[in-house]
This record gives C-alpha cells, sequence and structure tokens, in this order.
C-alpha cells in the first residue's frame, strides 16, 4: 500500500535539497549538482586582453580587444568605463571570441573593464582588468574669444585652433565637445572659417541680457591620428540690451534703438562714390578714444589724401571702417556722402555712440551703392549668411565651407 509522505518529512526534503544544493525527483534520490550551486568558473586563463604587460601604457591610437582562447569559455559581455565615467563602445562577436572597441580610446585617461564569460559546460564567471593610456603626442588647445565681460547682441563666438583640423571626421568630433549653453536656450551652430578656426552664432540674435557658455568636453578626446584634445577650458560672456544702429546711406541719417524702441536719429555722411561703405551687417569690434587717420595706410593718396585726428573712434571692420567724429565735414551731415568709407557725426554725436555702444553691438548699412560685408575675413560679418548658409558651414550638418582668416596686416588700417 502507499502512503503520502508526512508534510513534516516534505520539508526537511525540501531543506535538504537547498542546504545540499542537490536536484531531487523523492527524498534523497539525487540527479546531480544544480549548475549555479557549483562555484564561478574561473576564465583567468582563458581571456587575454591587447594592451601592454608591466604597467606599461597602451596605445591611444589602437582599439582595445578582449579575446577568448580555446574553447574552454565565450564572452558574454563586456563593459568598459574611464576614470570619468564615459563607456567606451565596442562590439561583440556572435560566437562571443572577441570583444573590440568601435570608439577611439582617449589619451592620458584611466580605464576598468569588466568581461563576464561562460564555460563550455554553462557556468558564468567573469574577469576585471585596468588599464591607462599613454598621453597624447600632439594636444589640441583652444583660445576662445571673446574670454569674459557683456556684450551685444550680435557677438560671435571665436574658437581658434592650436593645430589644424582638416577632414570632416575630426571637425564633427571637434563640434560635438564643443557644447554651448545660453540662458534662454537658443538654436544655432558652429562654422568652420577654416582649418583652425570657427565661429558659433545664434539662428538669430542672441537675446537680449542672457548669459551664453561654453562647455569644453575635448580634453583626452581623440580627433585624428595622434592628435587630441589639450584641455577642458570653457568661455562665458554676458550679452546686454540689444543695441542696433542702422546707417541710411541714401538719405544720411543714422537710427539708433535699444531693444527693439528708437532711441535718437543722427545726420551721417557715409563714404563717396569710388570710397562707398559697405552695406551690410555689422559688428562693433571695439572702440579707440583717439586715432591717427592716414590715408597712406590704406593706398589713399594724390588729391583723396588725408591725415586727420580722429576722436570717438568704434571700429566696425579690420581694414579700417569706424564710427567717429568728423567735425571737419559738419556741413555735409545729413545731406551728402563726402567720407572714404566710414560713418562720420559731429562730435557730441560720435561721443554719444562711443559710450552707448559696446563690442558685439549691432551697425547696419543699407541703401549704399558699396559692395556687401565680407561674411569672413573683415571683422565679423556673420549674420550676413542666412540660417541655411550657416549650417552648411558645420561639419555635423552637411559639407564645410573653406574660409580665410582676417589679415592681420589689415586689422590696423584705419579710413575715414
Amino acid at each position: 500500500m502507499n502512503h503520502k509522505p508526512h508534510r513534516s518529512a516534505v520539508l526537511r526534503c525540501t531543506a535538504l535539497v537547498l542546504a545540499l544544493g542537490a536536484v531531487v525527483t523523492a527524498c534523497g534520490e539525487e540527479e546531480g549538482p544544480h549548475p549555479l550551486a557549483g562555484k564561478p568558473f574561473d576564465a583567468a586563463g582563458h581571456i587575454a586582453f591587447n594592451t601592454p604587460r608591466g604597467g606599461a601604457k597602451a596605445d591611444p591610437d589602437k582599439p582595445f580587444e578582449v579575446t577568448a582562447k580555446g574553447k574552454e569559455a565565450r564572452i558574454t559581455d563586456v563593459t568598459v568605463v574611464d576614470h570619468t565615467g564615459h563607456h567606451l563602445d565596442g562590439e561583440l562577436a556572435a560566437d562571443g571570441s572577441r570583444w573590440r572597441s568601435t570608439a577611439a580610446l582617449s589619451a592620458g585617461a584611466r580605464y576598468t573593464a569588466k568581461v563576464i564569460t561562460e564555460s563550455k559546460e554553462g557556468a558564468p564567471g567573469s574577469r576585471v582588468h585596468a588599464f591607462a593610456t599613454s598621453p597624447a603626442k600632439r594636444l589640441l588647445k583652444i583660445a576662445f574669444l571673446p574670454e569674459e565681460g557683456t556684450f551685444g547682441v550680435g557677438q560671435p563666438l571665436v574658437a581658434e585652433l592650436s593645430h589644424p583640423v582638416p577632414d570632416r571626421a575630426g571637425r564633427a568630433v571637434v563640434e560635438r565637445a564643443l557644447k554651448v549653453e545660453s540662458t534662454p536656450s537658443v538654436e544655432g551652430a558652429w562654422h568652420w572659417l577654416n582649418d583652425d578656426a570657427l565661429h558659433y552664432r545664434p539662428k538669430e540674435y542672441w537675446p537680449a541680457n542672457s548669459k551664453v557658455r561654453i562647455v569644453n568636453n575635448l580634453k583626452g578626446i581623440k580627433i585624428s591620428h595622434q592628435l587630441y584634445g589639450g584641455t577642458n577650458k570653457g568661455a562665458s560672456i554676458t550679452i546686454g540690451d540689444r543695441m542696433e544702429a542702422i546707417t541710411d546711406a541714401s538719405s544720411h541719417w543714422m537710427t539708433v534703438f535699444r531693444n527693439g524702441e528708437e532711441l535718437t536719429s543722427i545726420p551721417i555722411t557715409t563714404g563717396k562714390p569710388g570710397f562707398a561703405t559697405r552695406n551690410g551687417i555689422k559688428v562693433v569690434l571695439g572702440k579707440e578714444y583717439f586715432v591717427r587717420m592716414r590715408g597712406s595706410s590704406v593706398g589713399i593718396g594724390g588729391s583723396e589724401a588725408y591725415n586727420l585726428p580722429v576722436y570717438y573712434a568704434t571700429r566696425v571692420t579690420w581694414s579700417g571702417e569706424y564710427v567717429h567724429a568728423a567735425p571737419w565735414s559738419i556741413d555735409s551731415h545729413g545731406y551728402a556722402n563726402v567720407s572714404h568709407g566710414c560713418t562720420g557725426m559731429s562730435t557730441s554725436n560720435a561721443a554719444w555712440f562711443y559710450e552707448t555702444f559696446k563690442e558685439g553691438d549691432i551697425v547696419q548699412v543699407v541703401n549704399s551703392i558699396g559692395e556687401y560685408m565680407d561674411p569672413f575675413g573683415n571683422g565679423y560679418g556673420d549674420w550676413n549668411l542666412d540660417w541655411d548658409e550657416w549650417r552648411e558651414g558645420s561639419a555635423l550638418v552637411s559639407g564645410v565651407r573653406d574660409g580665410s582668416k582676417p589679415d592681420d596686416a589689415a586689422r590696423l588700417r584705419p579710413r575715414i
């Protein structure tokens, strides 16, 4: 006669199973040890790394690899993290024989790799491997302009690189690492002028009284062969009121706005035929209380030669275009264009303009018979490109436009 086991006996059997890690079909009948009850698989002799031995540092230009030796083990997962907490992307072979990094290693960094393995019997295991990469042979340093202070709504951000970055892939790395944050937030993009200079501007002018910050995450990041980011130094600026001067060369008047509201209108004179003032949007580059302006510095001689002391000069191009006091032409202000390209006004109006406007403020010339302001090379003509044209200069959007840096010799050539 068969009898059901007593409940207490069943509980004792269950407890025995849990304690011994054995599987039974009936009390006392074992089928062998449970796979999870044994010791973890020791993969130390079955997993290899391609990093140097003896504490030598790994070459950051080479990928990091983990390999399963023989058929005793397979790799099921790999996690690699550097000392800053960034994960290194990689790819695991379908058969678990190898894991290889797909992203570039950082130079001068410390890494920890955790490798999860499985024996051929299915027992789990793991290995932890620490290594460091050697410092970069070439470091890309960046000088940001402006560095600090309060600027106008038209001020572009400038990044000047210590080494050229000619290829699009490297430029994309630089752009991704240079994050621009503003409060309030606005849409913006970097634009490459040439291999070692790029500008950033928003789609529209910066919001008045906003805060702008460049966050540089480039340190240690691979840009191209043996070229890595050198520092994480960024920059921060404040944007002031929206100051705009609209210079109408045909009416000979300048209208000044603050935050969209008209402040005043000023009678002016601009460039005469043959020396017409450039049309377009210009950005104040700096201010000089006194400038000695000579025609010979810009190749003007003969009957057009001049040598004049000029006061309250607000510069808008590197080649020497200013808004300044021109008391010698006071009778033409508001009536005729008689200058050699600058915008002239009375001394009192020039002093007011000088005191009111700051770097980054907007000076826009309309209705001149002159050419249009060059976007690059003669000041900050960035706003003379529409938004689609500007974005074409980003390596993250499409093809990269080439440009040229301002001629250093042209920076000090004043015109009147």
